[in-house]
């Protein structure tokens, strides 16, 4: 048997119905005997939604009112009714088994279940498998249109049944057609079967990806905007109605390694995807979650992995994964239990993560208890995880490079005379308020044809304390007279939804301001230095997509410590060069992007090293100063994330630089020296 199923809800109709996350309000159903081609009784039963405001488009379609809908019993209620007189037609009919048959997918996967995973009752099982009319219809009648395409209407007029809706109260005349359509496909001419129905998993499959698995762009989707704490299940049960592939849930991490509310899905076919793409803008609790198409190999790229251990311990399947994050780094399995994966370094040392399988749920929660809880004398943070996130992870730390002595030095390639700017001639602009997401793209795009006037890297973004953008730039331009120009034509013109405000500005300001100063009304507020006496030193150069490969490693060497801030000194200070690896020497950049250092920190020392060849031909060509041998810098690693100076200084107190050391390794002027020879002084690089 089946049991022809139509509904409706408060907000869209017909190929958009669900996709504005609106609830049931009609239910209208009845029971089709295959074999004796009898039917039950046709019934329709209104349902009172928790929002009663109808759509425009509800109302004239369904002739419906907020008062009518207000006597009606809520969906739970309705849901039990359906059942029970399901089963008493069934039994009239001399039946005992049935499945769903509805026009198309949209009402069962878009509206009944994302409905009742929110309001949290379990639909029953009838609801997870069903015969979509359309298809059928499709597979009986090839030359009909096309299944997207069909409708009630189309698929009636195809056969020559009558149309006309207005004999019918809404729903009615739906219900009475679609059984219509069915006795015409089970005619002697046709002799439909329906043999292969539709289904809805029960729930999501946790399982590993393997790197070598070909995964078809048209299945995956981005999903952006997840609190941090949710799980694979979490998002599974946003998209519940909808069949995600076996392990198709991939978390997204940061470089910190923590997640950064975005995740990768893959779901069975393209199918399922275009339905999930329809929920964009869905809620999880009281956030809206944004759906966007996404490539397989981003997929890969974030949950694909190769490594044989992994893989052993994801190959129990539907187990519940806890990562464990902390660990003192003397932790052994036996301070855990059996049956976890230690994440180490590629030299063996851990990480101070591990991961957890646990057989069911209810094991997993009373894990999830001990949360900072104490282990040695660290507490230990414990979150849900996923096969996704052990790949990330395990991924992450396997490519991360190794630094146990200094690389050989990289090669200067570009010219000296672009510098850094310094002096006080106002040849450069500062912009304020800049969207957090705007990149050097969208600067230049903001600046327009002024981008022609714009110096050699000459783009600056300023960071904040945790490395993500300030809101502010700077910008060096050819001139004064095109730095003024700049700041009048695009002074409170607006990006993407915010108005920046841009200034006039001189390279000294600029560097101040790079440095951890402040730029305001009142004047220039140095950076926050304990040693009065050094400037600060010179800053990073980052890649930026566009111009320099992901291999690339930037960073710029300098003197340890330059000059104290006097004009003549500044005048005197020899140029700032920016370092790329050799295999980036024939690369000649318009700009990058260059994140300033914390006051007085080390220099940022790249992973790639150049040939031995090469450098010393740009050493003798430049006498670009060579960085110290292995064991004449030292390495701090463990060091709590509110570190600052203060606390490096005190913690080396009592030692000091031997500078005689450095004599023919690095440009020192008087001053600087006489710093490093100061008895009781340590300078922190």
């Amino acid at each position: 048997s089946l049991v022809v199923l139509f509904g409706a809800t408060a907000g869209a109709y017909g190929a958009k119905l669900g996709s504005d996350e609106r609830e049931l309000i009609l239910l209208v159903w009845q029971v089709v005997d295959l074999h004796s081609k009898k039917v039950g009784t046709l019934h329709k039963s209104l349902v009172k939604a928790d929002n009663l405001d109808l759509s425009d488009q509800c109302r004239e379609v369904s002739g419906l009112t907020p008062e009518g809908l207000g006597k009606a019993e809520p969906l739970d209620r309705v849901l039990q009714q359906f059942s029970q007189l399901v089963s008493s037609d069934l039994k009239v009919l001399g039946r005992s088994s049935y499945t769903l048959c509805s026009d198309g997918q949209l009402l069962i996967r878009q509206v009944l279940h994302p409905e009742t995973s929110k309001k949290n009752f379990l639909l029953s099982d009838c609801f997870y498998s069903f015969y979509d009319l359309r298809k059928e219809f499709h597979t009986c009648y090839p030359s009909s249109a096309a299944v997207k395409d069909q409708t009630i209407k189309t698929m009636a007029e195809y056969l020559g049944l009558g149309t006309d809706e207005t004999e019918e109260d809404f729903g009615v005349w739906q219900v009475k057609t679609m059984v219509a359509i069915i006795f015409s496909m089970l005619s002697e001419s046709c002799n439909h079967v329906f043999t292969e129905p539709e289904t809805v998993k029960y729930k999501y499959e946790t399982g590993p990806c393997s790197k070598s698995e070909t995964v078809d762009s048209e299945t995956v989707i981005r999903a952006r905007g997840l609190p941090w704490q949710s799980s694979d299940q979490d998002i599974a049960r946003f998209f519940k109605g909808l069949n995600i592939a076996k392990g198709g849930v991939a978390l997204c991490l940061n470089a910190q390694g923590r997640r950064n509310g975005e995740a990768l899905v893959r779901f069975v076919n393209s199918e399922q995807r275009d339905l999930a793409l329809e929920r964009h803008k869905h809620h999880m609790g009281s956030r809206y979650i944004e759906v966007y198409k996404a490539t397989g190999e981003e997929f890969l790229k974030i949950a694909g992995g190769t490594s044989n251990e992994v893989a052993q311990f994801l190959s129990k399947e539907n187990q519940v994964i806890i990562r464990m994050r902390g660990l003192p780094f003397t932790a052994t399995q036996e301070d855990v239990l059996g049956g976890l994966l230690f994440v180490k370094y590629p030299d063996g040392r851990p990480t101070g993560d591990a991961f957890v399988l646990f057989s069911c749920e209810e094991y997993a929660q009373n894990a999830l208890k001990k949360h900072k809880e104490i282990l040695g004398k660290r507490y230990i943070e414990l979150f849900r995880s996923t096969a996704a996130e052990v790949q990330q992870v395990l991924n992450r730390y396997l490519s991360t490079p190794l630094i146990p002595t200094l690389p050989t030095p990289i090669i200067p390639v570009i010219p000296p005379p672009y510098t850094i700017a310094t002096g006080s001639i106002r040849d450069c602009v500062r912009l304020r308020g800049l969207p957090y997401t705007a990149g050097i793209d969208d600067i230049l795009e903001f600046m327009g044809d002024a981008t022609a006037d714009i110096k050699p890297h000459g783009v600056h973004m300023v960071l904040n304390q945790q490395g993500r953008p300030s809101g502010d730039a700077f910008i060096q331009m050819k001139s004064a007279d095109k730095a003024f120009m700049v700041a009048q034509k695009c002074h409170k013109k607006m990006m993407k939804d915010r108005y920046v405000e841009v200034f006039q500005c001189s390279g000294e300001e600029m560097n101040f301001v790079l440095m951890g100063g402040t730029l305001n009304r009142s004047g220039l507020s140095p950076p926050p230095c304990k040693l009065p006496c050094l400037s600060p030193p010179a800053y990073a150069a980052f890649q930026t997509a566009a111009v320099i490969p992901a291999e690339a490693a930037l960073y710029q060497p300098q003197a340890l410590l330059p000059t104290t801030r006097t004009p003549q000194a500044s005048a005197a200070a020899p140029p700032t060069v920016t370092y790329y690896p050799a295999q980036a020497a024939q690369l000649y950049m318009n700009y990058t992007a260059y994140y300033p250092s914390p006051p007085v920190s080390p220099t940022t020392v790249g992973y790639i090293a150049a040939p031995p060849g090469a450098v010393a031909a740009a050493a003798t060509a430049t006498h670009t100063p060579i960085l110290p041998q292995p064991g004449a810098l030292v390495r701090m690693q463990g060091l709590p994330y509110n570190t600052g100076m203060k606390e490096i200084l005190s913690f080396f107190q009592g030692y000091q630089y031997a500078p005689d050391d450095y004599n023919g390794l690095i440009q020192l002027s008087d001053q600087a020296r006489s710093v490093l020879q100061a008895p009781k002084e340590w300078v922190c690089l």
